[in-house]
């Protein structure tokens, strides 16, 4: 058989790497959210909300396990990963706050996951664009959930008026990540297999922008850009997080079900 020229399986070799890595991007992203959401589960202020948050949940970490499925083995690469090795952005590992905080961070993730797997859907890569066209159902009710809550609680009482704020906040350093382009993100736009997010700031910022004047919420004063989780370089609350999400495969590696 025809062997290919050296450097041209290295341009495929790393081409498969940051594919690898990507999807880790992509599958982190998802199953972080989802575990964080997963802790309202029984702690939610009403039964309604209460079943919604544990489906978001649900939906998350499903989309999570397929992402990470196109990088390796899912279950290693969720349970068996230490916190450096982890690629999610850092919004997705904020600590859940109060509720308003929770649906602050979901509004400002999911607008942006919506649109990326939007385009995703599209892909030149079969693999991610029939996840993302799976996934981009389900993070089209997360977005609409979050927004709702979003408004009702800032055209509410003066409390939720302030909580939302503060939620919003909170969270608002972490959106630059959500558009940071790398080395590894800009040879697979180029091919078409990511997506760039450029390319949707600005439809981002004006949806984020829309939903906030509908809650009567002036967005907070731009903040110091908090980057680094693509690159490994998380918060403390990752680290706990993942304490309890991998205690049990950690301590009983054989265990079967």
């Amino acid at each position: 058989m025809p062997t290919l020229p050296a450097s041209e399986v290295d341009v495929e070799e790393k081409v498969e790497l940051a594919f690898v890595d990507y999807c880790q991007r992509l599958g982190d992203d998802a199953l972080i959210l989802g575990q964080r959401i997963s802790e309202w589960c029984g702690h939610a202020p009403v039964l309604e909300v209460d079943l919604s948050l544990a489906n978001l949940a649900l939906d998350l970490i499903g989309q999570g396990t397929n992402f990470l499925g196109l990088a390796g083995d899912a279950n290693k690469l969720a349970f068996h990963r230490d916190v450096l090795d982890w690629k999610n952005c850092l919004l997705v590992e904020q600590p859940n706050g109060d509720f308003a905080q929770t649906i602050a961070r979901q509004m400002l993730f999911s607008t942006w996951q919506h649109m990326l797997y939007q385009r995703l859907a599209n892909s030149s890569d079969a693999r991610i664009a029939g996840v993302a066209a799976k996934g981009v159902k389900e993070v089209a009710y997360h977005r609409e959930l979050a927004a709702d809550w979003v408004i009702r609680l800032g055209d509410g009482t003066e409390e939720s008026a302030r909580r939302m704020a503060q939620g919003l906040d909170w969270c608002w350093r972490f959106i630059p990540e959500l558009f940071e382009v790398d080395e590894v993100l800009a040879g697979l736009i180029e091919r078409g297999i990511a997506t760039d997010p450029r390319e949707f700031e600005a439809e981002y910022r004006a949806e984020i922008d829309r939903v906030l004047t509908e809650a009567k919420l002036d967005a907070p004063a731009e903040q110091r850009p908090i980057l680094g989780g693509r690159r490994g370089h998380h918060s403390e609350h990752l680290g706990h997080l993942l304490a309890v999400m991998q205690f049990l495969p950690r301590t009983y590696p054989d265990a079967t079900w």
